[in-house]
């Protein structure tokens, strides 16, 4: 009686079969992920429409947003600023400001408001 894989493939087959199969797998992946990004990338991007309030509407259940569709940030109030005690901390706050902006996460008028208010 013969011990062995007989009628079964070799343990180097099944892994490289396996090697096969993943990296097939990945790459099926990442082109679908491509292929959304670039149709994502093609659409307009629709402007926000604001509803009417409906007085005694029944409430429905919340319907989740595609994700190609951007959310509309509120508008940044300016917080009022404290007074600067040193040169160095209004520079250090300008550079924050700066790297912000830089960022994306401060518009022009954002940045050249918040910027006035330091150091006015």
């Amino acid at each position: 009686m013969a011990f062995g894989r007989r009628n079964r493939p070799s343990l180097i087959q099944t892994a490289a079969r396996t090697a096969v199969i993943t990296g097939t797998a990945s790459a099926v992946t990442g082109r679908a992920a491509r292929k959304q990004a670039a149709f994502a990338a093609s659409q307009p991007v629709a402007a926000p429409v604001a509803a009417a309030p409906v007085a005694a509407a029944p409430v429905a259940a919340p319907v989740a947003a595609p994700l190609a569709a951007p959310v509309a940030a509120a508008p940044v109030a300016a917080a009022p600023v404290a007074a600067v005690a040193s040169p160095d901390e209004l520079i250090a706050r300008l550079e924050r400001l700066a790297a912000l902006h830089t960022a994306g996460a401060l518009t022009d008028d954002e940045f050249a408001l918040l910027k006035s208010q330091a150091i006015g």
